[in-house]
């Protein structure tokens, strides 16, 4: 091979210059409750359970219930009254087996206490009892199960909000607990620790306790209803409690009923859902948010095989496996991480110099070439990292921090590498996500424990990666879903190694799931996996890295929320994971456990999964979307789900992208940063809330080298300045380099106001190196 001897002194050149390069600070906006922004100040999707073999499962208040085949039972999450019923009441964020059960037919979780049948028929309790709801005749709350008394021969549970009912396979129907509203049905108002039979009610086939009302559907496909009735929750057509189950007017040839916290839910047989009662957050799903004393249709929904009443949202399940959520959504419980209230039915699925961003969930991070760190968006979680819980619609500092080489916008926190090789983080930290060895939620930027010689980091929506430049991969923060790869279940708020991985070259943290590129080419994948996201032809999880089927040759990955996506040395782009929006690219919207190669696509350079959308960036500069389409992620001016990529349209000589759970942000080679898509905590930085479906221009940032985008918050860094004096110096005593003009560079630094950018010291390395101005 022949070498240009001009060529090696212009490289000899660069190394100079960048070793002289000036202190990097990242730049963030958006959300900011817990201090993302890392600004100073201190104003402001599913999983899936280490749970196999399941039968069935419920969900309560905070906590949930599952019965295996074997006929035991798992539980997890809050566990303040024993309702978890392992003896006691810590929590549990992952499955814990019910003490002493065997052979359950079926399990009802309530608010704070649950329910079980087994198949002799009796009935087991367990968690809060205050007001007689474990059916034991005492108001003593136990951690573990004990039997119901008096009861056998039960076929069906359900536990409510203070009540529990059972039918019996007689058709006839039990209740015991709360009964302040008469949702007990026995003609009173006196709460029962033991079961009381419901009057009147004969040939039951079903029951459902909701908060403070209860429902009955009979074997003739007719629904009763008693209790709580002020939103019209009973369906009688008027607002007057019952302490006697009454009919449910024009109802028949129903399937299934769910009783709400004041709303109710049926399920004809065919197909069709019908709604009535309380309908504040639209709940009834008719397109209104008036309250309904008598049954009326969901709008939109056919075919449907399940339904279920939340507090105040409802779930359906159609035949073809999708899942339909309408109602409240203030904490994601819709599944489209709107927080915003759904009438109908929605299928679940200034600042200048800046060289880099990151987009989390929700917020945004950008680095300036002088060092300092700027976010905006959504902040309730502190992952603008500004000290305080303000959102930012507008790029802001962060304090403290200097000297960023790389840095990462996650759920609720964000990461950065410092040139010397530490990580700083900030932000949320209730699983240890920050690293410092703490829960507690950090404003600015403190040291993550332990880590050196970092190369490069990444956040995921509760659990963060670093890579060390001898390839190893470090983990810390949630570990429910082995996502922390050291084969345990435990969190961990200090780093600790991810298994068998020693030539790791590139890594990305996704919802719950980690991957990692290695040296040969070849990826692996540990964590959440109920989708399919680690690719490995199976849904289990994984608790140490396993290599991703059929994958060589690749040259970068990219882990979203639950699907994952890699780009081959040869340019093309391999998906897997969830599909329910098209995010795989693959025209389709089924889920996959094995990788696909995206259709149409070639010549990329890099790709982004976000929450459920996807981007790639090609080499010609232009950058393409598919997935969901709700908040304009696709930036074609429209909110159409795709499920094969499209072009963004305005957007060329675009450098860097970065997909954030519902918005994107791009740096184009001039160093300007532009953004689409959910804005409703001023993640896009446009000084605004308002979505946008085509990209818009961050505020003031210029010169920018990368970003990152978050759930709620944005981030960015700059490109590397440079003094022209510093860069002269540095070539003066460079061995085999011109003598360089001191003189020249002082003047080039005052008409540049002490620095150049990279276009400058291109100029200065081309010259001092011979090669004239002209490339």
């Amino acid at each position: 091979m022949i070498v240009c001897v001009r060529c090696v002194r212009l490289l000899a050149v660069f190394t100079l210059i960048f070793s002289a390069a000036v202190a990097q600070t990242p730049v963030p906006w958006g959300r900011n409750q817990r201090g993302q922004l890392g600004i100073g100040d201190s104003p402001d999707s599913p999983r899936r359970a280490l749970i196999v073999s399941a039968r069935q499962v419920s969900a309560g208040a905070y906590h949930t219930l599952a019965v295996k085949t074997d006929g035991t039972v798992w539980a997890w999450g809050s566990n303040n009254y024993g309702q978890l019923g392992d003896g006691t009441t810590a929590d549990r964020c992952v499955p814990v087996q019910v003490a002493g059960l065997t052979d359950v037919a079926a399990v009802s979780a309530g608010a704070y206490h649950s329910l079980a049948v087994k198949t002799d028929g009796t009935v087991w309790a367990w968690g809060a009892n205050n007001c007689g709801d474990l059916g034991d005749g005492s108001t003593t709350e136990r951690s573990a199960p004990a039997q119901v008394a008096g009861l056998t021969n039960v076929a069906a549970v359900s536990a409510g909000g203070d009540h529990s009912l059972a039918v019996k396979a007689d058709g006839t129907v039990w209740a015991w607990g709360d009964n302040f509203d008469g949702e007990l049905g026995d003609g009173t108002t006196v709460n029962r620790a033991t079961p009381v039979q419901v009057i009147g009610l004969t040939n039951a086939a079903a029951v459902s306790a909701g908060g403070y009302h209860s429902l009955a559907l009979k074997k003739d496909g007719t629904v009763w209803a008693w209790g709580a009735n002020d939103c019209g929750g009973l369906g009688d057509g008027t607002t007057v409690d019952r302490w006697a189950p009454v009919k449910v007017l024009g109802l028949a040839n129903v399937a299934a009923v769910s009783a709400g916290g004041y709303h109710s839910l049926a399920l004809k047989a065919d197909g069709t859902v019908w709604a009535w009662g309380d309908n504040a957050g639209g709940e009834l799903g008719d397109g209104t948010i008036a309250n309904r004393s008598a049954p009326a249709r969901v709008s939109g929904l056919t075919d449907v095989s399940a339904v279920s009443a939340g507090i105040g949202h409802s779930v359906a399940v159609g035949t073809n496996g999708t899942a339909w959520a309408w109602g409240y959504s203030f904490h994601g419980q819709l599944g489209d991480s709107a927080y915003s209230c759904r009438s109908t039915p929605l299928q679940v699925q200034g600042l200048e110099s800046v060289s880099a961003v990151s987009a989390g969930h929700y917020h945004g991070v950008a680095v300036k070439s002088d060092g300092t760190v700027w976010t905006w968006g959504d902040n309730d979680d502190g992952e603008l990292g500004d000290g305080a819980a303000a959102n930012r619609v507008a790029p802001d500092q962060v304090l403290g921090l200097t000297d960023v080489a790389a840095l990462s916008a996650g759920g609720g926190h964000s990461l950065a590498v410092r040139t010397d090789g530490t990580v700083w983080a900030w932000g949320r930290n209730d699983y240890g996500q920050i690293g410092d060895g703490t829960t507690v939620d950090r404003w600015t930027p403190v040291q993550v424990s332990g880590l050196t010689n970092v190369a490069a980091v990444s956040a995921g929506e509760l659990h963060s990666l670093a890579l060390k430049r001898d390839g190893t991969v470090w983990a810390w923060g949630n570990n429910c879903h082995s996502e922390l790869g050291a084969g345990t279940t435990a969190n961990s708020a200090a780093p600790v190694q991810v298994v068998g991985l020693t030539t790791a070259t590139a890594i990305s943290a996704g919802g719950a799931h980690s991957l990692a590129l290695t040296a040969d080419g070849t990826v692996w994948a540990w964590g959440y996996n109920w989708c399919g996201q680690l690719g490995i032809g199976a849904l289990y999880v994984r608790a140490t890295p396993l290599r991703v089927y059929g994958l060589s040759k690749v040259a970068a990955v990219s882990a979203g929320a639950y699907h994952s996506l890699v780009v081959k040395t040869d340019g093309t782009v391999w998906a897997w994971g969830h599909n329910n929006y098209g995010q795989l690219g693959l025209g389709t919207t089924v889920d996959r456990s094995t990788l696909a190669q995206v259709p149409g696509l070639t010549n990329v350079v890099s790709v982004s999964a976000g929450g459920y959308h996807s981007l790639a960036l090609k080499a010609d500069g232009t950058v393409w979307a598919w997935g969901a389409g709700d908040y304009g992620q696709s930036g074609d001016g429209t909110a159409t789900n795709r499920s094969a990529p499209a072009r963004v349209p305005g957007l060329a000589d675009v450098a860097a992208l970065s997909a954030g759970y519902d918005h994107s942000l791009a740096v184009r080679t001039d160093g300007v940063v532009w953004a689409w898509g959910q804005n409703g905590y001023g993640q896009l930085g446009d000084g605004t809330t308002v979505d946008r479906w085509t990209p818009v221009q961050v505020s003031g940032l210029r010169n920018m080298a990368a970003a990152s985008a978050g759930m709620d918050h944005s981030l960015a860094l700059p490109v590397p300045r440079f003094t022209a004096l510093d860069v002269a110096t540095s070539l003066k005593y460079a061995s085999g380099i011109v003598d360089a003009d001191l003189a020249a560079a002082r003047r080039l630094d005052a008409a540049n106001d002490g620095a150049v950018d990279v276009a400058d010291a291109v100029l200065i390395a081309r010259k001092i190196a011979g090669l004239g101005a002209n490339p």
